[in-house]
């Protein structure tokens, strides 16, 4: 079963499929052993995590490609990885798809912003119209029809952030014609109330997904909330990197003080685990010189 497959085999199942935002190795195999079925890799905070820039199209396909390999390597569990406006033209786009597919992942996000494109939840968005809009998410399905022929798979979500300048009519049109040109999923950024919501899980078809940011332009809601208002997939995408800082702040803190203490982490031993140790012992074992010589013998 291919990543693809595997994602979709839990969007026909029942229920909401809620994921974190993950953004290195480490985060993302923090996630599948907190038990989460799939993830999301959120460009804001790989930006954040690997540049220490604004998410504004600043980060490049080759940075967030590699990124997301690196990531989509340590697990097990179906990814989707955030592709921004594709970096380009339908042809870049093409390209954009065709790479997050090789890399591993099961499903990419692309939108209709204008680049440089900004996070959905911050100021200054502006999109492309719809029709150019629409001609980026033909030429992503076709790159997906083209990667299936050749045994390959990935998913395609179209998020649109029309709702930001444009209303909630037209960013709905422009998810149900994403769907009527074969999208796989949609994603209306940014509803501004639970009426918005609503009215988008009722008035479009197929599975949708919400962005839960803490402080954001939306209701801020549990997977229960939103699977009772008809999504299919949530994403809290900051969640763990503001936990995150908020930890590395406190102990920078401490030993800024000159303090040092052992609680309130993880333990040494945990961290090794996490990383592979273990499994890297083994393979040292195994292929030590004097055990491969006896094999031979």
């Amino acid at each position: 079963m291919t990543q693809a497959q595997a994602l979709q085999k839990l969007l026909d199942a029942p229920g909401i499929i809620p994921m974190p935002g993950v953004f290195d190795p480490i985060s993302t195999r923090i996630a599948e052993r907190a038990g989460f079925e799939a993830a999301f890799m959120s460009g804001f905070n790989v930006a954040a995590a690997r540049i220490g820039m604004p998410d504004t199209g600043l980060i490049s396909y080759t940075e967030m490609l590699d990124q997301g390999r690196n990531l989509v390597d340590a697990v097990s569990i179906p990814i989707i990885g955030d592709g921004d406006t594709g970096w380009g033209n339908a042809i870049n786009i093409k390209r954009t798809v065709k790479g997050y597919a090789a890399a591993g992942f099961a499903c990419i996000m692309l939108e209709d912003q204008l680049a440089p494109k900004r996070c959905g939840h911050t100021e200054g968005k502006e999109v492309i119209s719809r029709a150019e809009a629409c001609i980026r998410f033909r030429a992503a399905v076709d790159a997906r029809e083209e990667i299936r022929t050749e045994g390959g798979d990935i998913l395609i979500m179209a998020r649109t952030d029309a709702n930001e300048n444009h209303g909630i009519e037209e960013a709905m049109e422009r998810c149900r014609e994403f769907r009527r040109i074969g999208v796989d999923i949609t994603f209306m950024e940014a509803p501004k109330n639970l009426d918005e919501m609503r009215r988008y899980c009722d008035e479009v078809d197929g599975p949708k997904m919400a962005n839960m940011v803490e402080q954001g332009k939306t209701p801020f809601l549990s997977p229960a909330e939103l699977e009772d208002i008809g999504y299919k997939l949530a994403i809290w995408p900051s969640a763990i990197m503001l936990a995150s800082i908020q930890g590395m702040q406190a102990e920078m803190a401490r030993l800024a003080r000159g303090e040092v203490g052992e609680d309130g982490k993880a333990t040494f031993l945990e961290l090794q685990d996490l990383v592979g140790f273990p499994a890297y012992y083994d393979a040292e074992k195994k292929y030590a010189f004097e055990n491969v010589g006896q094999a031979a013998e």
